[in-house]
């Protein structure tokens, strides 16, 4: 049983537990109002009575979050997924709750930590200037969601009795429409391209709707562009791994977890390394179907690579990379970035980012094949078609016009216009008219004959 004592402008809830070494201690809850004590009281006794009481702990945020790190984020996470969560664990959330005792976060004290993420400052990276005075709505999702996640496992660890995170006034940010390059942007820019890699970038990107990282991982054993592979249209692309920056931290703590090649440093002493490794979801291993000029580019650009071999001979270092340096090593996103902003400065082209052909060749796609929502979740690699449908949705909307414009060509642009055709009317009798009916006998006496013969034979 619990009891509730008066102290002072507060009220108690006093009851007693067992802990985790089978101890029996008891328990002071502080509440504002008798109201909250009473319903407090009432839980409590409520759940001890179920046999689902959860005993008072005194860790914190930051050594649950130790726990989970451990326990949860070292089995589920990829590399990248491990880095940010870490990051943000370091930067945002231990500095500002990291010593509150797990049970004293509810969903107000949520809804008033999101209040002050609204209000904190980006922390400043050596190598990137933040670009927003305050966190920008993305960074505090990415936080709301990482937590989320944590205070459900820890329900299941019977720490606390529910996620408070789950009933917070959270607000996911909109999705905001990118600005895209069309079709002749593009042929545009590509005409104007002289970097061979990039060039060979940009097709992969807008005819394949691959990603910065698959195009930088792609290797020459996963391009099929055979004479006779082009000639039956059966040139491909098969996307297995990606290229990226990982934290030697997360190399050791993972073990390496879906890296297959780990590319050696330039500078021993770099706390990072370039690796190959797995897609990070199963959806994005894939197979992408070559243009029949695409394929001849990529032979092109192979014959280039060659050549290149030959001539630097020892200097080159051959991982078989399509992307790839002149010396052969890899080309990773900031290099093909620097690129890319030179050529859209050159071509006068809308400010916009590589990543940005990835989203112009589903738009395009969509266009293509009408809205075809497989075919085209199958080049892009999203996990959830949803995610195309949501992003995409004006290219729907636009392909549900012309339905509305098929529709009033197939069945209502006939030869009979039901734009003219007024709707039927009832029958009504006619009326007589007398005085013109008087008028006709008078001047023709046959037809008064005729009318009389006709009266005579009815009755």
């Amino acid at each position: 049983m619990a009891s509730i004592i008066k102290r002072k402008k507060s009220y108690s809830v006093v009851y007693n537990y067992t802990d985790e070494n089978g101890e029996s201690k008891q328990k002071w809850e502080t509440w504002h109002t008798l109201h909250e004590a009473q319903k407090r009281k009432a839980e409590i006794e409520n759940q001890q009575y179920n046999g689902i009481f959860i005993p008072p702990t005194n860790q914190t945020v930051s050594e649950f979050l130790h726990d989970f790190v451990v326990l949860y984020g070292e089995k589920k996470w990829s590399m990248s997924t491990y880095d940010g969560n870490t990051g943000l664990i370091a930067n945002y959330i231990n500095p500002l709750i990291g010593d509150v005792p797990m049970q004293q976060v509810n969903t107000r004290f949520v809804d008033q930590f999101n209040r002050t993420l609204e209000k904190t400052k980006p922390v400043v990276n050596r190598n990137r200037k933040p670009k927003d005075e305050y966190l920008p709505e993305q960074t505090r999702d990415k936080i709301h969601k990482l937590l989320s996640c944590a205070f459900k496992q820890a329900v299941k660890w019977e720490i606390i009795q529910k996620n408070p995170f789950e009933y917070s006034m959270h607000i996911r940010p909109k999705y905001k429409k990118r600005d895209i390059w069309t079709a002749d942007m593009i042929r545009k820019a590509l005409d104007e391209c002289e970097d061979g890699k990039l060039y060979v970038a940009i097709n992969l990107s807008f005819a394949c709707s691959m990603r910065e990282g698959e195009i930088l991982g792609l290797t020459w054993d996963n391009v099929h562009i055979s004479d006779d592979d082009i000639a039956k249209d059966d040139a491909y692309v098969y996307i297995d791994k990606e290229l990226q920056r990982a934290s030697k931290r997360s190399l050791e703590t993972l073990d390496k977890k879906d890296v297959y090649f780990v590319f050696p440093p330039l500078m021993p002493n770099t706390s990072t390394r370039v690796v190959l490794k797995k897609p990070k979801t199963d959806s994005s291993i894939r197979k992408i179907w070559l243009p029949k000029t695409l394929a001849y580019i990529m032979r092109e650009w192979k014959k280039h690579q060659n050549e290149l071999k030959e001539l630097l001979a020892d200097e080159y270092t051959d991982y078989n990379l399509v992307v790839a340096l002149n010396n052969g090593r890899p080309c990773e996103g900031r290099v093909l970035l620097k690129a890319f902003e030179a050529l859209r400065e050159k071509a006068e082209l809308p400010n916009v980012v590589f990543h940005s052909l990835r989203h112009s060749s589903t738009t395009y796609k969509l266009k293509l094949n009408h809205g075809d929502l497989k075919a085209t979740q199958g080049d892009t690699g999203h996990a959830q078609i949803d995610m195309i449908t949501d992003v995409y949705a004006h290219i729907l909307d636009e392909d549900r016009k012309v339905n509305a414009m098929k529709f009033e060509n197939s069945f209502y642009n006939i030869k009979a216009d039901l734009r003219n055709v007024q709707a039927p009317r009832e029958e009504t009798q006619p009326t007589l008219d007398v005085a013109s009916l008087i008028e006709q006998l008078q001047k023709s006496p046959e037809l008064l004959q005729t009318l009389s013969q006709l009266i005579a034979a009815k009755a």
